[in-house]
């Protein structure tokens, strides 16, 4: 994106676990409003970036910029001031309780008048935000545990855009759903970028990616190997930078002088 500035820039960024080298040197940029996938095998460093992002972990070196200003995370609560905010693959949601219950959890609205919470503008204020990210659910009183994969899912989501961020992390938000419900966070996610927010998706799953994704960003054994625009990419460049079948291609180019077998 020639001449507009990345709303969060990381650089060199490195990570070591004990005697485990887990991220080398890694550079990441996401920029407003696009979607971004960042892809890799198991042990490829996308939950240990994203967890450096969202401030869980600190790098051991590199350097972090927001809206071209730097900061230093040190806890999730700095990650959030600045408007990031993420969704693990546990969701965190309370089963026992219903929508508008986990949408509020620690953020409670109260009446200025009685100090009591008061539901009915949670109530209220909840619809709003379901029906302005398209989020279908039988009610916002329904107990989350009899809500479907793809609904937990985006009451999740829903969540997360209440603090208003404008980064959105989604740790493998299609992990074992149906097509339905799949569909509905796919189009979950498209409906934030329409409001402007930038998406981080990690995901496992091509088609989902080559869905939603302006931009690829390949992680292999702790290293950004590849960057794909979406759109004149094909699943199988992206398979070929995960697995280093792309490098193994240009080895034995330079080893046959030229010729591929």
């Amino acid at each position: 994106m020639n001449g507009v500035q990345p709303l969060l820039r990381m650089h060199g960024i490195s990570k070591r676990f004990g005697a485990v080298q887990v991220l080398h040197d890694v550079d990441f940029e996401i920029y407003p409003g696009e979607v971004v996938a960042l892809v890799g095998d198991n042990g490829a460093g996308k939950s240990t970036l994203i967890k450096v992002m969202s401030g869980i972990f600190k790098a051991d070196a590199g350097e972090l910029a927001w809206e071209g200003r730097p900061h230093h995370l040190t806890s999730p609560s700095d990650a959030t001031s600045l408007g990031i905010a993420t969704v693990y693959q546990d969701l965190a949601l309370c089963d026992n309780l219903d929508v508008v219950a986990n949408l509020y959890l620690g953020r409670e609205a109260f009446s200025t008048l009685s100090r009591l919470v008061d539901e009915t503008t949670m109530e209220r204020d909840a619809t709003v935000l379901l029906r302005r990210l398209s989020v279908s659910i039988p009610s916002v009183r329904t107990p989350v545990a009899s809500l479907s994969g793809g609904q937990r899912q985006s009451v999740a989501v829903a969540r997360a855009t209440m603090g208003h961020p404008k980064l959105v992390i989604l740790d493998e938000p299609t992990a074992a759903l149906g097509v339905p419900q799949t569909r509905q966070v796919l189009a979950l996610i498209r409906r934030l970028r329409e409001e402007g927010l930038s998406v981080v998706v990690i995901s496992h799953n091509l088609v989902d990616v080559f869905q939603v994704a302006d931009r690829i960003i390949v992680l292999r054994l702790g290293r950004r190997v590849a960057t794909l625009e979406a759109s004149q990419s094909t699943a199988d460049q992206v398979v070929a930078a995960m697995t280093g079948a792309a490098e193994a291609d240009v080895a034995n180019v330079l080893q046959t002088g030229g010729v591929t077998t």
